[in-house]
């Protein structure tokens, strides 16, 4: 058979939600039979099923179509999946939402709403996240929260990636691309047996660019250079025929430029203090609507130093015919080292230097069934983590604060936790009728989370004598405050050098409940009520006063949804569609705290809230070869109830009835591939995407300079490919129009900052299989 028939059968998996081959719940591959078949195969409930009979609302793309759409990281699934957005923080580490449904912090160790794994072992945190697109087989992006089977924090979904596996027989193959700032990115892989009932895969990635910003005040200076390397072995055991082990070993190391800012304007967070803090609108001008164009301290080296190791095994045993036990180790570190310039000016107006650990450690077991027409799952996990969040931070001359006769420009804080989670949980299901099917899941999750935290003086003592003697005003009682101790003034009103400590200790129930009809083989309707939960958690600011990092407690979410799956052509239209309705309790924010000396920042919770829309996703392969596929997502989120916090100038607001940040109303996403034979060896293949996000605001407030306006963003492609798949070779382009369009918008201390999307890239890529 030639490849249109593989062809179409992989790329119709593009908008047909949760559409992909994948593994069983043992870790098998999808069974022969179905992949033979238009049959497709899921695992989000952890155990292998057709699409067409998961009551989920999901996205899945192959490897294949990944690589062919520029996705090479978690922040690029906007490209394929409606509802997901990507925002990065003022620091630069990424923030994931679906369906609005997002936490926003500059922090490193913070546990996100949308939990991200890859073949179902944690990456807990999200800047872990950076290479787990290497080598992939599919990924599966589930909307809604997901807290029964992948546990709290899981608010807004799941993102599931799944690793290309160890072969049974020798295979080899490779990716160069080459483009724009002199982008060269090389992949690579070779798998196959080594051994009798072993298996292995090997795979790396190393992706290098030249600098692509350019300075607005000193053009011949560059920054924006790309050096990052990851790698996955995976190494697959098969003692006995009833038992089988996976092991893997994966990691990556960026030591790539942090992204520089743009100055949009000037908003000092200390009238009338010092005199050179007003020398920023007269030194440095507003930068241009121009991507490329930002500024920066000249001299100044801003290169990462990140990495990140994970070891993992998964064994199943195989009990009986109908039960199946499952275990899940994994241990993971990260550290970064990354200095940053956020205030886009050529001053020493804020400047940070972040360095953080995580170390986290789970393990998950469970035993898996069937018995006639009832499907069962239980299990539990163990989760210990400890992360280590410091930020070192340097004012300058700009914006030195003052505090009584003494002057300080540089402080440090920190944020130091030590998490420890346990859960037991399982799921039900059970077939009413041969159409009718009931599905209940719950997980009970138990939480203490321990932390520490202050703010210190760096050593040189000056803001050590400035709260020292701030103090002695509030107490009358003198103070001596040494070099490097800790400075956060107690709730007695004096700074006794030892770091503010606290507890969490939480439990929850999370829970969903399930009823689908499935009249024939290509229709389903379905609808859920799932309660899902994210961890309560302690803030990494500068705290003046102890009481700003008490803790927040966890949310909720309760969501509703309905909808369905329908092929009334078969594989030439597929349709699926949902709405959903989320009651939103206690979202995390931060925000502010009122204190003796004003509001000061800390993390705080909004009482009531919601979210609702629908999705819609279409399929079409009219003629042989081609494959079209459109789908949108409408999110209509609202703050429900009076809460006052802050927006980015410190003012005092009523959050109620503002929409979320970063949760734009409107998203589409369109794809296009057709491919063609031109002799009996040789296929032509032409392609496109594109995507569109109406505007949001950066945070709440609204404020005029925070508001991201909405934008479309054009990909393109074109070459030439080898009838059986061994080959393919072409152009690309992305971002073909050159759009310009924000991910971030801040103000900090005294500038208004924006940070740019990229500008218009293109190139060629050459890839082969054997």
């Amino acid at each position: 058979m030639r490849r249109h028939g593989v062809l179409l059968a992989g790329v119709s998996l593009l908008a047909f939600p949760g559409l992909a081959c994948a593994e069983d719940a043992a870790g098998d591959a999808a069974p022969q039979a179905a992949q033979a078949t238009d049959e497709i195969i899921v695992t989000a409930q952890k155990r292998s099923e057709r699409l067409s009979d998961v009551p989920l609302s999901i996205t899945a793309q192959t490897g294949q179509q990944l690589a062919n759409q520029g996705v090479s990281s978690v922040s690029d699934l906007e490209k394929v999946a409606p509802g997901f957005t990507y925002q990065k923080s003022s620091y630069g580490y990424p923030v994931f939402a679906i369906r609005g449904i997002g936490f926003y912090d500059t922090a490193v160790a913070l546990a996100p709403t949308v939990s991200v794994y890859v073949d179902q072992i944690p990456l807990a945190y999200s800047p872990m996240t950076s290479g787990a697109s290497l080598d992939l087989a599919r990924v599966e992006i589930l909307k809604g929260p997901q807290g029964t089977l992948f546990g709290q924090n899981a608010t807004g979904g799941a993102v599931n990636y799944i690793a290309a596996k160890p072969t049974d027989v020798l295979a080899f193959g490779g990716r160069f691309e080459y483009g724009r700032f002199n982008e060269a990115n090389l992949e690579g892989y070779i798998s196959g047996p080594i051994a009798d009932g072993v298996k292995a895969r090997l795979a790396v990635r190393r992706e290098r660019r030249d600098d692509w910003q350019v300075s607005q005040t000193r053009p011949n200076d560059t920054l924006g250079r790309r050096n990052f390397q990851t790698g996955r072995f995976l190494l697959d055991l098969e003692p006995g025929n009833d038992l089988k082990i996976e092991l893997s070993a994966s990691g990556w190391r960026d030591k790539s430029d942090n992204q520089a800012v743009q100055y949009k304007g000037f908003a000092p967070s200390l009238p009338g203090g010092l005199a050179a803090a007003y020398q920023i609108p007269v030194v440095q001008p507003l930068a241009p609507h121009k991507a490329r164009v930002a500024d920066w301290n000249a001299g100044q080296d801003f290169r990462k130093d990140d990495w990140f190791y994970q070891l993992a095994a998964r064994a199943d045993l195989t009990l009986s015919d109908a039960i199946t036990l499952t275990s899940i180790t994994a241990y993971s570190r990260y550290r970064t080292h990354s200095p940053g310039d956020y205030d886009g000016t050529i001053l020493d107006n804020f400047d940070i230097l972040v360095d953080g650990r995580i170390r986290s450690f789970s393990q998950e077991l469970r035993l898996a069934g069937n018995m006639g027409r009832v499907r069962w799952l239980i299990g539990g996990n163990y989760a210990s983590d400890k992360t280590a969040d410091n930020n070192d931070n340097i004012l300058g001359a700009a914006t030195n604060p003052i505090v009584g006769p003494f002057e300080f420009h540089h402080f440090t804080f920190d944020n130091n936790q030590r998490i420890k989670s346990k859960a037991v949980f399982g799921s039900l299901d059970y077939e009413l009728t041969d159409t009718l099917t009931l599905q209940g899941a719950l997980r009970y999750t138990n939480e203490h989370r321990r932390f520490t935290g202050c703010l210190y003086d760096p050593g040189d003592g000056l803001i050590a004598d400035a709260f020292a003697f701030l103090s002695q005003q509030l107490t009358g009682n003198p103070v001596t405050l040494p070099p490097g101790s800790c400075i956060t003034i107690k709730n007695n009103g004096v700074p006794d050098g030892v770091p503010v400590m606290n507890r969490l200790n939480e439990d929850n129930l999370s829970w969903r409940a399930n009823l689908s009809w499935k009249p024939d083989a290509e229709t389903l309707l379905y609808a859920n009520v799932t309660k899902g939960y994210k961890a309560g958690s302690f803030p990494t600011i500068a705290g003046i006063f102890q009481d700003q990092y008490d803790g927040v407690t966890q949310e909720s979410v309760l969501a509703y949804e309905a909808g369905f799956k329908v092929a009334p052509l078969g594989p030439q239209l597929q349709l699926s569609g949902a709405v959903f309705y989320y009651d939103y309790k206690n979202k995390q924010l931060l925000g502010i705290k009122p204190t003796l000396f004003g509001n000061t920042p800390a993390l705080v919770n909004v009482p009531k809230s919601r979210v609702y829309g629908a999705e819609l996703t279409v399929t079409a392969r009219p003629v042989e070869g081609l494959n079209v596929s459109v789908g949108g997502t409408y999110v209509n989120s609202k703050v429900t109830d009076s809460f006052f916090s802050s927006d980015p100038y410190a003012n005092i607001i009523d959050l109620k009835g503002e929409a979320f940040p970063n949760s734009p109303r409107w998203q589409l996403n369109g794809s296009a591939d057709y491919e063609f034979p031109v002799s009996d060896t040789l296929d032509v293949y032409l392609g496109g995407n594109a995507r569109y996000r109406s505007s949001t605001y950066a945070a709440f407030g609204e404020a005029p300079l925070f508001r991201m306006k909405g934008y479309a963003l054009v990909d393109l492609r074109a070459g030439f490919a080898d009838p059986d798949g061994r080959w393919r070779a072409g152009v690309w382009a992305r971002n073909v129009t050159n759009q310009f369009y924000l991910i971030q918008a801040a103000h900090l201390v005294d500038t208004e900052t924006w940070t740019t999307g990229m500008p218009a890239t293109y190139g060629i890529s050459v890839s082969f299989n054997y």
